[in-house]
């Protein structure tokens, strides 16, 4: 297996991605890594990794960079040198079997629609973002690829999440909810009142509506929202574990007692379940947070290899073509 690797992007880059890179080499035999980024800024690094490792990573020279200021879509047909272009090309040649990156999420997301392209049947590609629980972890999407959406939408994010939950998370019959401001299926807006009956009347395993006190209880394996209100709570989620980390420890420092808060709240840590797929693409994207430390890096490969292993994108292929089926019946 083979999976390209943008170095340039995160904000440590490259150090970042090549410690990250390492750590799953020395963890995985059965995987290779094409290195996407400035030779000049990844050799140096390079020639102090063993000649084990070493035969099995090959450099795709990229010396541009994306940045998170530019338009995406522009920038991905101006920027054909930039590692997220030669990344995503890298896989569309069949050169490699996955893509990550750190870099641009606009980016990352225009590059794959462009050179990928969405699955048939898929109308929105969507983003789908491990949430922390107290039961385990719950897939939520979208996490912020579209903000305007249609109830049509919303279910096709939820037959997208499911599979990913059956094919990555292990789970047989995922719980699908509804994000909503109420239980009841007539609560919210009119896009989740519409979704609410056309989640119902489909074939997943729908719980109905869950109000946003109860993600965090582990509720269901699959949440659903639009793209703003799923960027929205991500945000908020990546902001719980340093803030109540920060409360804690000057209490304790008060007190005098000794205790590592990081190893306490590791579940709360984004970095635990490396990067963020985009569903609904024909190919495997993993996108990563900027701030990604060598541990987020390395599961995100982790992420990959088992997106590879598992077939999850002709599964997805394979489900939405024969709910697109189903649906055109008389």
């Amino acid at each position: 297996m083979k999976i390209a690797l943008d170095v340039n992007g995160s904000d440590e880059a490259p150090a970042s991605e090549l410690a990250g890179a390492r750590r799953a080499l020395e963890e995985r035999d059965a995987l290779d890594l094409i290195l996407v980024g400035d030779p000049a800024s990844v050799e140096p690094i390079l020639s102090e990794w063993p000649d084990s490792l070493l035969d099995r990573v090959e450099l795709e020279p990229a010396t541009d960079r994306i940045h998170p200021g530019e338009s995406p879509a522009s920038a991905v047909r101006k920027r054909p040198d930039s590692s997220i272009v030669r990344g995503i090309r890298l896989q569309k040649e069949g050169r490699a079997d996955a893509f990550i990156s750190a870099g641009s999420t606009g980016a990352v997301m225009a590059a794959s629609l462009i050179f990928l392209r969405p699955l048939p049947g898929v109308a929105r590609p969507a983003i789908g973002t491990v949430l922390p629980t107290a039961k385990g972890p719950t897939l939520m999407l979208d996490a912020g690829a579209n903000v305007d959406c249609k109830p049509m939408h919303l279910l096709q994010f939820a037959r997208l999440g499911a599979i990913y939950a059956q094919d990555l998370m292990g789970v047989p019959e995922p719980r699908v909810a509804l994000l909503n401001i109420g239980e009841e299926p007539e609560k919210g807006d009119e896009l989740s009142v519409e979704a609410h009956m056309l989640l119902r009347e489909s074939n997943l395993n729908f719980v109905g509506n869950l109000e946003g006190r109860d993600v965090i209880q582990g509720a269901c394996d699959v949440l659903v929202c639009d793209g703003f209100v799923g960027n929205v709570l991500l945000k908020f989620y990546e902001s719980v574990a340093e803030f109540v980390i920060g409360l804690l420890g000057r209490e304790l420092d008060l007190q005098g007692v000794d205790l590592d808060l990081h190893k306490v709240f590791r579940a709360l840590d984004y970095a635990e379940y490396g990067g963020a797929p985009l569903l609904g693409v024909n190919g495997v994207t993993i996108i990563c947070h900027g701030k990604s430390p060598p541990k987020a890096i390395r599961n995100a490969i982790r992420v990959a290899v088992q997106a590879v292993e598992s077939r999850m994108i002709a599964h997805i292929a394979g489900e939405l073509g024969q709910s697109e089926a189903n649906s055109a019946d008389p």
